[in-house]
């Protein structure tokens, strides 16, 4: 688990997109946190990490968006679903197989139905108005192999990493 901390949207943004500098084709990042912590400001920044030009929106009307970028994002909002067989109608591995990274909004709560391997990006409430605290989760072996590598990318925002110690 790595734990790190961000002081402002454009610090969210930041953070993702040095996430994003470790993607691989089929990875899935799954967005987790209450209305408002940030998690289509994340995957903002994630795109622009994947190098998409393309403003990146929320998709919870339309329930995905794909762009085009290093890696093709595919960016999907699972809030509005009733029921889980309508995230599995989505067809996320299909698009993964293509070479696509997909970043789940509200993914935590369709995680059964989606990928035995993700990371989830946990986005609560920090101190402050524009704090947040991000925690990162592995499942699996694909980002778990990576967590070194990530934490060495986040390191001017971690609080802490898997050790439980100071990060610094």
């Amino acid at each position: 688990m790595i734990v790190a901390a961000t002081k402002s949207a454009d610090d969210t943004r930041e953070l993702a997109a040095a996430m994003a500098g470790l993607a691989r084709p089929g990875d899935v990042l799954l967005l987790a946190g209450e209305l408002g912590t940030g998690k289509t400001v994340f995957a903002q920044g994630f795109g622009r990490g994947l190098g998409v030009e393309e403003q990146v929106t929320s998709p919870t009307f339309t329930l995905m968006r794909t762009y085009e970028g290093r890696l093709t994002l595919v960016h999907a909002d699972v809030y509005r679903l009733d029921h889980l067989q309508e995230v599995v109608d989505l067809a996320l591995p299909e698009l993964l197989d293509e070479g696509g990274v997909a970043v789940v909004e509200w993914g935590d709560v369709a995680a059964a139905v989606l990928a035995p391997d993700f990371l989830e990006v946990c986005l609560e409430q920090g101190a402050g108005d524009d704090d947040r605290l991000v925690t990162l989760r592995a499942t699996g072996g694909r980002w778990s192999s990576r967590l070194r590598p990530l934490a060495v990318a986040l390191d001017r925002w971690l609080v802490s990493d898997a050790g439980g110690g100071s990060a610094r």
